[in-house]
C-alpha cells in the first residue's frame, strides 16, 4: 500500500512538470523569434535591390499558372533551377504583388524558424549551449545577408528543409550510441528522404547532409558502420545528381564558364584555403561586412598564399591527432565547416566567382556548426549560471546591435552600392551598377563617371559598354551608341542584352535589315527573350511581312502571357491578312490584360464590324473614342458604322 502511494504521490508533480517543461520550451522558442523579429527590424523596411528584378519584380514566370508549369519543368525560365523557392515567390507575388514588406517578412520568419530548428537539433545532440547557439545563429551579423535580401530566399527555405531532415533522420537512426540497437522507424527514413529532395529543390548546396549525419554519428559513437553507410546511399546518389545538375545550369544559364572562371587546380587550392580563414574570421570579428568583397588576386607563385591551404591541413590534422585528449568535437566542427562550404570554396564554377571568391551568403548553413562550437566553449569557460547569463546577454545585445545596423544598409539598392563602394572603392560591379541606378534617375553625367571607373577598373568588363550605349541613345547620339554595344560584343559576344540594344538602335538609324539579324541572334541565343520576338515581330510588321511577325507575336505571347501589346499586334498583323475571325481572340485577350487598351477596342471594333457584328463593333469604337476622343480613326470608323446601321 505504502509503495502504491509513493508512486501516486510521484506521478502527479511529475504530469505537472512535464507540463511546465513544455511551457518553458514554448517559452524560449517565443523568445527566440522575438529576438530574430526585433534584430531585423531595418530589414523589414527593405525594398528590393540586385538581383531581385530577375527572381521576383521582372521576373514574368510568377505572373501566370502557365509560369508556375514552367518553373518546374523548364531549366532556364528563371535564373537557377530551384523551383520550390521560384514557388514560394510565384505564390508570395499572387499575395502581395510587388510589396517589398510580405517577401522581407517571409525571410525573417523563415530565420526566426531556421534559429528554433537549429536549437531542436543540438538538443538532441544534447551540445551544450544549444539554445544561446541558435539565439547567435539567428541575429549574427553574417546571416544578415542571406534574410535581409529578398532573392537568398533559397538559402533559408533550403536550411529549413536540411535541418528538419536532420531531425526525420535522427529518429530513423539515433546518433547517441546507447540508442543504435533500437528498431528502425522507416517512416522517419522516408520523411528523411523527402525532406532532403526538398531541401535540394531549394538550394543544391544541402547535398552536403548525408555527409554530415555520417559526421555527427562518427562523433557521437566514435566510429560508423554498413547499418549506418547504407540508408544514405540514397541521399549520396540524389545529392549528386542535383549537385551535377546545378553545375550544368549555372554554366548554361547562368554563364559562369570563360576566362574569367579558367583556374587551374592549384589556383582553386590557394581560392578555398584563403576562403576557409575568410569566413571563420567574419564569425569570430564580423566587422567591415560588404555586399562585394574584393577580389583577390590570385598567384601559385607567392609563397605566403600557400599559407593559407595549409594552415587549414594543419590544424584539421591537430585536431585529428589530440582527438583523444581534447574530444572529437573540434575535428567534427572543422569538418562540418569545411565540408559544408565545400561547394562555395571554388573548385566548381559559380557565377558570383567573377567578382569576388566570397560572400556572406555563402556561410549561412556552414556557420551552424561553428556557432555551436563557439557557444558549447562559452557555456564550458563560464562555469557559473551567473556568469553564463551575462556572458550570453552581452553577446547577444552586441550582435543583435551589429545586425540591426547591417540591416539598414538593405533599405534600398543605392544605399547598399554606396556602403560596398566606401569600404571597396575598386568594385567594378558596384560602380557599373550605380551608374545604373543615376541614369534611370536622369543623372546621366553621374552615371557615365561611374561606367567610366568600372572601364578603368576593369577594361573587359562588358556591361558598362551597353549601359554607355543605352545612355548615348538616350542623348540622340545613336551611331556612337552602336558602336557602344559592337564594343560589348566584341568583349563577350554571347551577351544578349547588348544584341537587342543594338537593334533597337539600328532600327532608329533606319538600318532594318541589320536591326533584324540582330534581333535573330538574340532569340536564336535566349529563345525566350519575350521582348526580342516582340520588337522583331514590330519590325517585321513595318515591312509588311504580316506573316513572319505573327510567329514572333506568338513566342512573345508563349514566354509573356501578360502582354496585352503582344496580343494586340499578333491581332492586328492577323488582320492585315485579312484574317478577322483569328485576329479577333487577340484583340479580346488584350483587353482582358487591360480593358483601357483603346487600340485594342478599335481593332476589335474593326474585326466585329468585318464580321458584320455592328452593334458589337459600335460599343467597342464608341469605348476606343471614349479613351482616345481625338483619334480620327476611330471617330471616322465610328461615324461610319453608326451611319451604316
Amino acid at each position: 500500500m505504502r509503495s502504491q502511494l509513493c508512486r501516486i504521490s510521484f506521478s502527479f508533480p511529475r504530469t505537472q512538470m512535464n507540463e511546465a517543461w513544455k511551457e518553458q520550451r514554448f517559452a524560449a522558442a517565443g523568445v527566440i523569434i522575438l529576438i530574430t523579429l526585433l534584430a531585423y527590424l531595418p530589414a523589414l523596411q527593405g525594398g528590393f535591390i540586385w538581383d531581385d528584378d530577375s527572381h521576383v519584380t521582372g521576373c514574368q514566370v510568377l505572373r501566370t499558372v502557365h509560369g508556375l508549369v514552367r518553373i518546374w519543368s523548364e531549366p532556364g525560365a528563371v535564373q537557377q533551377y530551384y523551383p520550390l523557392v521560384h514557388t514560394t515567390f510565384w505564390a508570395e507575388y499572387h499575395l502581395w504583388g510587388l510589396n517589398p514588406f510580405g517577401y522581407h517578412l517571409v525571410n525573417v520568419l523563415l530565420q526566426a524558424l531556421n534559429a528554433v530548428l537549429l536549437w531542436l537539433v543540438l538538443e538532441r545532440l544534447r551540445v551544450r549551449g544549444a539554445w544561446l547557439a541558435a539565439v547567435i545563429f539567428a541575429i549574427h551579423p553574417v546571416e544578415v545577408e542571406s534574410v535581409a535580401w529578398i532573392t537568398e530566399l533559397k538559402n533559408l527555405l533550403s536550411t529549413a528543409f536540411y535541418l528538419s531532415a536532420l531531425l526525420a533522420y535522427g529518429q530513423f537512426n539515433p546518433w547517441d550510441a546507447e540508442e543504435t540497437e533500437q528498431p528502425r522507424r522507416w517512416g522517419q527514413y522516408g520523411l528523411a528522404l523527402g525532406l532532403f529532395v526538398c531541401a535540394l529543390l531549394s538550394k543544391t548546396v544541402t547535398c552536403t547532409l548525408p555527409a554530415a549525419i555520417l559526421l555527427l554519428i562518427w562523433w557521437k559513437r566514435g566510429r560508423f558502420g554498413r547499418r549506418d553507410v547504407w540508408p544514405l546511399v540514397p541521399f549520396f546518389l540524389v545529392g549528386a545528381g542535383f549537385g551535377l545538375t546545378t553545375a550544368w545550369i549555372e554554366k548554361r544559364f547562368a554563364g559562369a564558364e570563360g576566362t574569367e572562371w579558367a583556374y587551374t587546380f592549384a589556383d582553386r587550392l590557394l581560392i578555398a584555403g584563403r576562403a576557409l580563414w575568410f569566413y571563420a574570421a567574419k564569425l569570430v570579428w564580423p566587422g567591415n561586412l560588404m555586399f562585394i568583397y574584393p577580389h583577390w588576386k590570385i598567384d601559385i607563385g607567392q609563397w605566403w598564399q600557400w599559407l593559407f591551404p595549409l594552415g587549414a591541413v594543419v590544424l584539421a590534422a591537430a585536431f585529428w591527432a589530440g582527438r583523444a585528449r581534447i574530444g572529437r568535437g573540434p575535428v567534427v566542427t572543422m569538418l562540418f565547416f569545411a565540408g559544408t562550404l565545400g561547394p562555395a570554396l571554388g573548385f566548381v564554377n559559380v557565377f558570383p566567382m567573377r567578382y569576388s571568391f566570397v560572400a556572406d551568403h555563402f556561410q549561412y548553413l556552414a556557420s551552424m556548426g561553428a556557432i555551436a562550437a563557439v557557444s558549447a566553449g562559452v557555456m564550458a569557460v563560464a562555469r557559473h549560471q551567473r556568469m553564463r547569463i551575462i556572458a550570453g546577454t552581452a553577446i547577444v545585445v552586441v550582435l543583435s546591435a551589429l545586425t540591426w545596423e547591417r540591416g539598414l544598409v538593405y533599405r534600398d539598392v543605392e544605399t547598399l552600392w554606396r556602403d560596398t563602394l566606401t569600404k571597396n572603392p575598386d568594385c567594378w560591379m558596384a560602380h557599373n551598377n550605380l551608374g545604373i541606378l543615376l541614369a534611370a534617375r536622369g543623372e546621366l553625367q553621374a552615371a557615365r563617371g561611374e561606367y567610366h571607373e568600372a572601364l578603368r577598373l576593369k577594361p573587359d568588363f562588358y556591361d558598362p559598354h551597353n549601359n554607355l550605349g543605352n545612355l548615348l541613345r538616350k542623348e540622340g547620339e545613336t551611331e556612337k551608341a552602336v558602336a557602344e554595344y559592337r564594343q560589348a560584343l566584341r568583349i563577350e559576344p554571347r551577351y544578349v542584352l547588348a544584341r537587342y540594344n543594338m537593334a533597337i538602335a539600328l532600327n532608329d538609324l533606319g538600318r532594318v535589315e541589320e536591326a533584324m539579324a540582330q534581333y535573330r541572334l538574340a532569340v536564336e541565343m535566349k529563345p525566350d527573350y519575350a521582348d526580342a520576338h516582340y520588337n522583331l515581330g514590330i519590325t517585321l510588321g513595318k515591312q509588311g511581312r504580316f506573316a513572319e511577325a505573327c510567329k514572333e507575336f506568338a513566342q512573345a505571347v508563349r514566354y509573356q502571357p501578360e502582354s496585352a501589346k503582344a496580343q494586340y499586334n499578333w491581332g492586328f498583323a492577323l488582320a492585315k491578312q485579312g484574317d478577322f475571325d483569328g485576329a479577333i481572340p487577340h484583340f479580346r485577350a488584350a483587353l482582358r490584360l487591360n480593358p483601357d487598351f483603346a487600340a485594342a477596342h478599335y481593332g476589335l471594333g474593326v474585326a466585329l464590324l468585318q464580321r458584320g457584328q455592328r452593334v458589337d463593333a459600335i460599343r467597342e469604337l464608341q469605348r476606343a473614342l471614349e479613351l482616345e476622343p481625338t483619334s480620327p480613326k476611330a471617330r471616322g470608323t465610328h461615324d461610319a458604322a453608326r451611319q451604316g446601321a
